[in-house]
């Protein structure tokens, strides 16, 4: 497989502060930006675009396989193009939201993504950020971060957002899934957001990654 370069995992709930905070964190200390969900997203929009039901489980994770997907990173942040088509304006379509969490519970479609996540750690250092990065994707790194917040407070910040996707069912479908649930991984340190901003998330996960070694 050739060297693994440094991983920085990010994994927290929907609203949880976890993008911004990962993509902050990257661009401080130099790494390339990964977001887990956009790739879920953009085979989710594919899916739904070529006219597949989203309940059609089957149907989605053979197009998934079939389809050309395309992870590169572009101003060091990583960018999904599947068979030739650049799906970025549309991740956050309503329709995507309502059927990604079933989509990224397909066992064939996980294994898609997390083929594509390690191989951009071949030849990046990367900070990645999803619901199971620390404990399935890279479970060897030692920098590994669990992100949360009251529910109440990402609440707020989704219909800041302009998101109407339930939270609580959210969390149900991630946490309760038998492949790659939402969990704290055990080495995982976890940080509340609730009342940080993003940069005093980022400082204090700065700090934290001094301490265990990461030299910066």
């Amino acid at each position: 497989m050739g060297h693994i370069h440094r991983v920085v995992a990010i994994d927290g709930p929907a609203a949880s502060g976890k993008s911004s905070v990962a993509r902050e964190l990257a661009r401080r200390l130099g790494f390339a930006y990964v977001n887990s969900g956009a790739i879920y997203r953009a085979i989710t929009w594919d899916a739904l675009q070529k006219g597949i039901d989203g309940r059609d489980t089957e149907r989605i994770a053979q197009t998934a396989e079939a389809a050309r997907i395309s992870c590169r990173l572009q101003n060091n942040e990583s960018h999904i193009v599947i068979d030739d088509v650049d799906p970025s304006e549309h991740l956050r379509d309503d329709r995507v939201n309502k059927n990604v969490s079933r989509v990224s519970s397909i066992p064939r479609v996980r294994k898609i993504v997390v083929q594509n996540m390690r191989q951009y750690a071949r030849y990046n250092d990367l900070v990645v950020e999803g619901r199971d990065i620390g404990s399935v994707v890279f479970p060897k790194t030692p920098y590994k971060f669990y992100v949360d917040a009251s529910p109440e407070v990402r609440l707020r910040r989704r219909a800041a957002e302009g998101q109407r996707d339930e939270i609580i069912m959210r969390d149900r479908a991630d946490s309760s899934r038998p492949i790659s649930p939402l969990i704290v991984a055990k080495d995982a340190q976890i940080i509340d957001t609730s009342h940080l901003t993003i940069e005093g998330v980022v400082n204090e996960i700065i700090a934290r990654l001094r301490q265990i070694g990461l030299s910066i």
